[in-house]
């Protein structure tokens, strides 16, 4: 009875009449299997798709730049003190290519939709001169560019991240009017999150100190345009009634006296190595740059220029401070058919091509002076091991592509208000605010995290 049961289960015992139906439905059956696989393997593929979430334009359009850029930062960012100048790392912030460590200066200018995260009216410390908008600069394109490096990504600078970093912390800016220019620069940034209180200038407005409160955070500039002890006597106008003196032995005190007191700090030199001057060394002349009519040895800018580099480096290598020191490199100027005196001019609106321009003699002199300087410098700190960490911020390249960004005729107030022809005097050397200057606060950035 069993045996014959499972006879009649087998369909292949069943009776021939039945064969047409069996196979009816066997095809049925494995038509549905092959429908729900096909079924099954494109909802397989539809959801993996779905489920990478690529972020829209009208996503990131409701973010602020600063929100943007944060964004890619880590969440946290443990200060250390400048000893070791090491920051845990920053995915966004490192070289494409890993094996190779990223040149920051190596790149070029592309356009930036996003512009600048400030304003020359919601920045309230931008000095007339380079307020180019309020005073009448007609185009805006210079605005809308960003540094790129050629091999990693730059970031924006982050003034929240900074801030945090520089609670209970000091920076001195220590240069001539191209460092207050980069001061103003910086405040304009951190204005984003907190401005900053003046809380000392000098006589002559030149040197300043601001505090910012939420913080404890102090940054300072100042105006030392020698580095080392200068007699100038020129009023402030820039006319002389007597040539410079310069003690190429003896460092400006107005600087030093505070540099134990700054945990970082920017030193450049520049332009005001160019004027006539006559050189000391231990109270005795020395020589002279460009002084005919003077029975003097013409030494040359590039010697007095080595001389105090090499005084200041020195004093910053040996003086017992654990610190930060950046030493930045010659801003170029763009003037054009003239000088700043003869009538030259900047009209270009936009930034140049590498291999478009090349550096000038007077610039690729300073600047070679200021790697050689800054090499032999770097050694002698890694060898004494003094805990102090020595970084060039080189800017001129980067900044000789940015014809567009001076102030030109703008540097006074609405300039061809009353004559659209008056002649007047230039600036092709200091920056707009905003400009291309708020770039180099970018780098300082990126070499405070990644050293």
């Amino acid at each position: 009875m069993v045996q014959k049961m499972k006879l009649e289960m087998n369909p292949f015992s069943l009776h021939k009449n039945n064969n047409t139906f069996v196979k009816c439905v066997l095809c049925f059956v494995l038509m549905g299997l092959a429908v729900r696989l096909l079924f099954s393997d494109s909802l397989g593929f539809s959801s993996v798709v779905d489920s990478v979430e690529t972020p829209s334009e009208e996503k990131t359009e409701h973010l602020s730049p600063e929100e943007q850029k944060s964004e890619s930062l880590e969440d946290s960012l443990p200060f250390q003190t400048p000893v070791s100048v090491y920051f845990p790392g920053n995915d966004n912030q490192t070289s494409k290519n890993d094996s190779a460590k990223c040149d920051i200066f190596t790149g070029e200018w592309i356009p930036d939709p996003l512009g600048p995260v400030y304003t020359n009216e919601s920045c309230h410390n931008i000095e007339s001169h380079q307020n180019c908008m309020r005073n009448g600069r007609p185009d805006s394109g210079f605005l809308y560019w960003r540094w790129n490096p050629s091999d990693c990504e730059l970031p924006r600078f982050n003034p929240s991240r900074f801030l945090d970093l520089m609670r209970n912390k000091s920076w001195g800016f220590i240069g001539d009017s191209i460092s207050r220019n980069h001061v103003q620069s910086l405040l304009c940034i951190l204005s984003q999150v907190e401005e900053a209180v003046e809380v000392y200038h000098d006589e002559e407005y030149r040197s300043k100190r601001w505090h910012f409160p939420s913080h404890n955070f102090t940054l300072s500039v100042i105006w030392t345009p020698f580095l080392v002890k200068a007699d100038v006597f020129e009023d402030i106008n820039g006319v002389s009634s007597s040539d410079i003196l310069l003690h190429l032995d003896k460092l400006d005190e107005k600087w030093t006296q505070q540099y134990k007191s700054f945990d970082y700090a920017v030193i450049a030199g520049g332009k005001w190595f160019l004027k006539t001057a006559i050189y000391y060394l231990n109270n005795t002349v020395l020589g002279c740059h460009y002084c005919p009519g003077r029975n003097l040895t013409e030494l040359g800018f590039e010697y007095a220029y080595r001389k105090s580099l090499q005084l200041v480096l020195n004093f910053v290598s040996r003086t017992d401070r654990k610190g930060f020191v950046f030493l930045r490199t010659t801003t170029p100027d763009h003037f054009e058919n003239g000088e700043w005196f003869s009538g030259g001019t900047c009209k270009r609106m936009v930034p140049f091509k590498e291999g478009e321009i090349d550096m000038g003699d007077v610039d690729r002199k300073m600047r070679d002076v200021e790697l050689e300087e800054f090499e032999k410098a770097a050694k002698d700190v890694v060898t004494e091991e003094r805990g102090l960490v020595l970084k060039l911020l080189d800017t001129t390249r980067l900044s000789l592509l940015r014809p567009d960004g001076h102030p030109g005729p703008y540097r006074h107030f609405q300039p061809f208000a009353e004559n659209r022809n008056a002649t007047v005097q230039n600036d092709c050397l200091h920056w707009c605010l905003p400009g291309p200057i708020d770039s180099w606060n970018d780098l300082v950035m990126e070499m405070l995290i990644n050293g």
